[in-house]
């Protein structure tokens, strides 16, 4: 058995999770509905607010969906009910970020400023100059939408000037050597 994919996933109060004939599990919560469709090698049965995963023979790719489905299932349970975000820190000088309503505007030394706008179920928390937190209930389209951002200006190696993930070890480079 794989290890991910035999761990069963706990449903909290307030969620719903429906499963039907075609193997369309839909995760629906306080912050929003989610559906994922799942292999039909994969068998998901729900006992007493418990989501349990099986899996009918021992291939390797079958093997593989068995713990990629539950992970998916339970970040989708996860996500309706306290949800996720990710936080993006800015440094270098004159690098700047603000909300204009629900658009986030970055002024990253380019001449003109990048204007993000969130997708549905996204929004933006800026609260410094240099600090942007994104926040939402899938998480893919956190992480996509943080990728997206962090796009705009990289860290570089040299002075680590760009945007990085709040945790994010940039390696550094030194420069060229003096004579």
């Amino acid at each position: 058995m794989s290890r991910i994919g035999k761990l069963p996933v706990s449903i909290p109060a307030g969620v719903t999770v429906t499963v039907d004939s075609d193997n369309l599990v839909t995760v629906k919560g306080p912050k929003g509905t989610l559906t994922q469709k799942v292999s039909s090698d994969v068998k998901i049965e729900n006992k007493d607010g418990v989501l349990h995963f099986t899996r009918d023979n021992d291939d390797r790719r079958i093997r593989a969906m068995h713990g990629l489905y539950r992970v998916l299932v339970h970040n989708m349970v996860i996500g309706v009910s306290e949800g996720f975000s990710k936080t993006l820190t800015i440094i270098g000088t004159g690098y700047r970020a603000q909300l204009q309503g629900k658009n986030l505007v970055l002024n990253m030394g380019y001449s003109h400023p990048v204007e993000m706008v969130p997708a549905e179920g996204i929004s933006f928390e800026v609260p410094n100059p240099t600090t942007i937190i994104v926040r939402g209930y899938d998480k893919q389209a956190v992480g996509q939408t943080a990728a997206e951002i962090r796009a705009v200006r990289p860290p570089e190696p040299y002075l680590g000037k760009g945007i990085r993930y709040e945790n994010e070890h940039v390696r550094r480079k030194a420069g060229k050597a003096a004579k």
